[in-house]
């Protein structure tokens, strides 16, 4: 016989009682949001996607993902997937800068910071190397 699972109650504003949903191993909660992320990305094809574990660097994140797109409209499409899919997940964005020119967008959701550029962008700016030698300076100290 299976196990009974627990729902809980709660009081709505006229008295009566609602029975929320049993809570199961898919909640939002229980999603990785680097799990998300990268699927988006891999959802809308997006190109040479990098992941940086950046704790312990700095404050703002925890995690950085970097990843190109073909086009200002790629970039574009690409960056509101990923919106869309983390919303969709639980996990609401802080900001998001740069969707109007389409050349790099930048999304902060909060323990992650995502950045999709055009490739002539991400090669100018140099993202990666920055904090790629960071981390590897990091894991020398260690």
């Amino acid at each position: 016989m299976p196990a009974k699972q627990k729902t809980s109650t709660r009081k709505i504003r006229d008295g009566k009682k609602a029975v929320a949903p049993p809570k199961t191993a898919r909640t939002p909660k229980a999603l990785s949001l680097k799990t998300v992320v990268l699927a988006a990305l891999d959802d809308m094809k997006a190109q040479e996607v990098k992941s940086l574990d950046v704790r312990g660097l700095t404050d703002i994140a925890d995690f950085m993902v970097i990843a190109s797109g073909t086009s200002d409209r790629h970039v574009r499409s690409v960056a509101q997937r990923v919106v869309e899919k983390a919303k969709e997940a639980g996990f609401r964005p802080h900001g998001i800068e740069g969707q109007q020119d389409g050349d790099w967008v930048l999304i902060d959701l909060n323990d992650m910071i995502v950045h999709v550029m055009l490739p002539r962008v991400r090669e100018f700016y140099g993202l990666e190397k920055l904090w790629d030698m960071t981390v590897t300076k990091r894991a020398a100290r260690a």
